[in-house]
């Protein structure tokens, strides 16, 4: 038996994208100024076009929206809750991007209906849709990909130090660990080496700094 099913369903792209930023785990946020949920935070993405396959469309709205021309993205999960959009039917696919806060250089472009603006992953704001839901799923992905020091070289593709990262670790996993032992985790990896320089001008005792080695392809955890 043939049956006929309504094809009116449109599909579009989101990106939960972080970076570190004064130490802290960071994600960026629109703010919608029209209904529905005008004033609430959203997710970027857009919607896909005939032309395109989903890579292309976040990449582009990362691009277009945003000013960012490259990062580390991966495709993290699909939603597609009948009643997640109130104006019509639409299914998300969802991605993850990391990017270094130095390399991050938004447009400063007017726009009628978004603003922009980045938000520690303690301190979401009011949400629209489904995307508190995506968020917060996303940021357990980032997580488990943390566990891997090979990821931090994304958020830290120049030098930094040792509780930068810790801070990071901390933070995500919503532990303290002691400094000493994540040291000598950290270390023995062999995936980081020193710069041989610290980072002077800041208040308390200058700290060693370091950088990923860049032959290195190897995977250690934090576990």
């Amino acid at each position: 038996m043939n049956s006929q099913r309504n094809c009116d369903i449109a599909i579009e792209t989101l990106i939960s994208m972080f970076t570190v930023e004064d130490g802290e785990i960071k994600v960026l946020l629109m703010r919608k100024k029209t209904e529905p949920y005008k004033g609430y935070w959203i997710l970027p993405g857009d919607f896909i076009k005939n032309d395109e396959t989903l890579e292309d469309t976040i990449i582009d709205a990362v691009y277009d929206k945003l000013g960012i021309a490259s990062m580390y993205l991966e495709q993290a999960g699909s939603y597609s809750a009948i009643d997640r959009n109130p104006e019509s039917r639409v299914i998300a696919f969802s991605f993850f991007g990391l990017v270094d806060i130095v390399s991050i250089k938004l447009k400063r472009v007017e726009n009628s209906e978004y603003e922009t603006n980045w938000f520690s992953i303690d301190s979401i704001p009011k949400m629209g849709y489904d995307h508190d839901i995506i968020l917060n799923k996303t940021i357990d992905i980032l997580k488990n990909k943390l566990n891997d020091y090979s990821f931090l070289k994304y958020l830290f593709p120049s030098d930094f130090t040792l509780p930068e990262i810790q801070n990071v670790y901390e933070q995500l996993n919503r532990v303290k660990v002691d400094r000493r032992n994540f040291r000598k985790k950290i270390l023995n990896s062999e995936l980081i080496e020193s710069t041989g320089d610290k980072n002077e001008g800041f208040m308390g005792r200058p700290a060693n700094l370091y950088r990923f080695k860049s032959e290195s392809n190897s995977v250690s955890t934090f576990s």
